[in-house]
């Protein structure tokens, strides 16, 4: 498949164009504090004949829910045969928004019981059928809230901050590269290219419970702030100068463009999908 952008606004669809697979633009107003322009972004790349990565950007339609839980972004990279990391990411990414959105808690709690869950149903839909077994995704969560930053990570894909004209990873790699690079064994400019830089530690849906890197404290959110959430196969060959250099110069849809035209120009050996929310002061 070629690709669908879908630009929204306030939840509302005005238009599709462009040659990603899907792409979604909107603003989010919490009402108090902030506001969120986010725009996603996913293509199956230049080698592979399917994508089976998934991205979604979700807020509550109810402003009173909206204002207690935010706003939910999330990535997904799955693995399996016969199509099964498909299958994978997207259960990640639809268990996660349900749980998260549904749990009585807010932040922390609530986004770590929601990837637990998903964890657990990915594990038993596993073990249902042979085609499945042995999935398992990435998966990076991040809750944006009228003034705070939550997010709950396995495997390698990443999230990123930009303050300030600043690029901050703000997730760990679960990953055999990474592994070595804390051992010594590996400089961070080997790993970027090292052959067995895809081999991850961790990731949901492999084993019944799942080790979640999750943030003890939030983030403060402050006017300008941009996150940035990504696959392996944007921030595998996309640096992240040019992920900074991109989200600075442009708009989130444009970036998002930008960075994923630019990884496909690489080679675009993987599925790339890449999300761009950028914090603004309500008036």
């Amino acid at each position: 498949m070629g690709s669908r952008m879908a630009n929204r606004r306030l939840f509302r669809v005005l238009g599709r164009t462009g040659s990603m697979k899907t792409t979604a633009d909107r603003r989010v107003s919490h009402g108090l504090k902030c506001r969120i322009d986010a725009s996603i972004a996913t293509d199956t790349g230049c080698q592979r004949d399917h994508n089976e990565d998934h991205i979604e950007f979700f807020a509550a339609d109810d402003p009173a829910v909206r204002s207690g839980k935010g706003a939910l972004a999330v990535v997904a990279d799955g693995m399996g045969g016969h199509l099964a990391g498909g299958v994978a990411s997207e259960l990640a990414v639809q268990v996660a928004r349900r749980t998260y959105y549904q749990d009585p808690g807010e932040g922390r709690k609530a986004l770590q019981t929601a990837l637990e869950r998903a964890n657990r149903e990915i594990y038993d839909l596993s073990l249902t059928d042979e085609a499945y077994h042995g999935m398992g995704t990435t998966c990076t969560a991040l809750v944006l809230t009228e003034s705070l930053a939550h997010c709950a990570h396995v495997g390698d894909s990443r999230l990123y901050l930009i303050r300030d004209g600043q690029i901050r990873l703000m997730t760990e790699d679960h990953s055999l590269v990474r592994e070595m690079v804390k051992a010594g064994i590996l400089s961070p400019e080997q790993a970027r290219t090292h052959p067995n830089r895809n081999v991850i530690s961790r990731a949901l849906g492999v084993r019944p419970s799942v080790d979640l890197f999750v943030w003890q404290d939030p983030v403060e959110l402050r006017d300008g702030d941009t996150f940035v959430l990504c696959s392996d196969g944007l921030h595998d060959p996309v640096r992240e100068d040019e992920i900074r250099g991109a989200c600075v110069a442009e708009g989130p849809a444009a970036a998002c463009r930008s960075l994923v035209d630019l990884a496909k120009q690489r080679g675009g050996h993987d599925n790339i999908s890449v999300g761009v929310f950028r914090v603004r002061a309500e008036d």
